[in-house]
């Protein structure tokens, strides 16, 4: 598991693919802190990493990372720890479309030469 704060290249991302998955990895944003914790077979391993830097539960969004995809297929708003009915948000992507482009920007912010 590694916590970017910075950056991380698209190549280091391709590299961690195959740890856990074939093609994905795993990965949460805070959005507050504007950070990603990524390479871990669960999102909820991910999060509790965060949870002990300081992060806070409500800035926490679970994603998936295609590394060997492009555009609209390089990110996906999908984990378990986004079911949060308190948040207004009953499934298990990210329904806010406001936290939906706080999450791109971040993204596409620390992941070099990304395309998406």
């Amino acid at each position: 598991m590694k916590i970017v704060t910075v950056n991380i290249s698209l190549q280091e991302l391709q590299e961690m693919a195959p740890h856990f998955f074939e093609d994905m990895v795993k990965g949460v944003v805070d959005v507050e802190q504007r950070i990603l914790a990524v390479d871990a077979e669960l999102h909820a391993d991910l999060e509790s990493l965060l949870l002990e830097k300081g992060s806070k539960q409500e800035h926490l969004w679970g994603i998936n990372l295609y590394p060997f995809l492009e555009g609209d297929d390089f990110l996906e708003f999908d984990s378990m720890i986004n079911i949060r009915p308190a948040q207004n948000n009953r499934s298990r992507s990210v329904e806010n479309v406001e936290i939906q482009a706080q999450i791109k920007t971040i993204i596409n912010q620390i992941i070099e030469n990304n395309a998406a």
